[in-house]
């Protein structure tokens, strides 16, 4: 069953929700509650994200060298 996490509090006929609250819901309920005002669904199962690799540095450049005039 998908889960929601009620972003408002909202109370009817047999039950009440708080804000913060995460609710197990029948699918088609879940989706008309999670519009993104009053409920979001829950995600659970890990995202998979790439392996990271070593950050890149930022590297300065480097001024060419001025010419220096005879004397």
């Amino acid at each position: 069953m998908p889960r929601i996490r009620m972003l408002t509090s909202v109370s009817g006929d047999g039950f009440a929700w708080q804000a913060g609250q995460e609710v197990e819901l029948p699918g088609p309920e879940a989706t008309a509650w999670a519009d993104g005002v009053r409920a979001v669904l829950v995600r659970t199962t890990a995202v998979e994200t790439p392996e990271t690799a070593a950050p890149e540095r930022a590297t300065r450049k480097r001024r060419p060298a001025k010419a220096r005039t005879p004397e």
